[in-house]
């Protein structure tokens, strides 16, 4: 059994966790403050996954702030941003817009800023 401490990043408490791996699978969690650790924990140790935010260019040269619309592999993240960063918005664009679809395993890149 391999053990791996962990900070949860879930809320601003930042609980100490310790998860323990049998067979790449994670078959128990001390340590975490409330439900959500364990669950970060779970996925962590097994596919670790984050929203991207950036920023994107816009037509009329002001810089759009994006994110993902939900958590990507973090393997994937540099895969990602590439592809964010070739992206070139036509304003206007209104929070939520989608402004690229399936960037990642089903997941759309969202403007997070209302721009003219």
């Amino acid at each position: 059994m391999i053990i791996k401490n962990l900070t949860c990043i879930e809320c601003p408490m930042g609980c100490q966790i310790q998860a323990s791996i049998e067979n790449e699978k994670c078959v128990d969690v001390k340590g975490n403050g409330c439900p959500r650790g364990k669950i970060y924990a779970e996925s962590e140790v097994v596919c670790p996954m984050r929203i991207v935010t950036s920023t994107v260019k816009t037509d009329n040269g002001k810089m759009l702030p994006v994110k993902t619309s939900m958590p990507i592999k973090k393997a994937e993240i540099f895969e990602v941003m590439e592809k964010i960063n070739q992206i070139k918005a036509k304003t206007p664009v209104r929070i939520g817009d989608v402004l690229k679809e399936n960037i990642a395993d089903g997941v759309n890149l969202i403007a997070t800023s209302n721009i003219n």
